[in-house]
């Protein structure tokens, strides 16, 4: 599929279809911060899919398995800041590799990367939800079989239109 996503009031229209979806607590900004818990405007473009082998096949050709000790680095002014890190790492960071299902099958976004300005925001992901409604620190949750489906329909690429 090449058409955008387009991130709505009503969910994300993609792929012919409407995904019921939710965001960050702090609601969509424009001045996206580091911890602020928004989800950023803009035109973002999907960058990686990850996803849990023990847990889920793979939803795409292209989708890279999460392993023990990987992470995400938050750690604002660090060299490595929003980008994947292995453990151990002492800086602050977030694990990819969860207890719970939300980073079963993770879709990353190109927000405030390769390049990351410091405090800018960082994991901007879509990924699954814990609950109908329930807000998210920034990235986009999906209902679990729905997440794996747009991830099997997106490419690398695919732009995610937030306004």
């Amino acid at each position: 599929m090449t058409d955008d996503m387009i991130l709505t009031k009503m969910g994300l229209r993609y792929a012919g279809q409407l995904w019921p979806c939710t965001i960050g607590k702090g609601g969509l900004a424009a001045d996206k911060r580091e911890g602020d818990g928004a989800t950023p405007k803009g035109v973002l473009r999907i960058a990686g899919l990850l996803y849990r082998p023990d847990r889920v096949p793979p939803p795409a050709p292209w989708a890279e398995p999460i392993r023990p000790g990987d992470l995400w680095s938050d750690a604002n002014g660090q060299p490595d800041y929003n980008h994947p890190v292995r453990a151990p790492y002492a800086q602050s960071h977030e694990a990819l590799r969860r207890g719970d299902p939300l980073y079963d099958v993770v879709m990353i976004t190109d927000w405030n990367w390769p390049e990351a300005e410091a405090g800018r925001g960082s994991c901007i992901f879509l990924h699954q939800w814990r609950r109908p409604g329930y807000p998210t620190d920034g990235c986009i949750a999906f209902r679990r079989d729905h997440i794996w489906r747009i991830a099997a329909l997106a490419t690398p690429g695919t732009r995610l239109v937030i306004s």
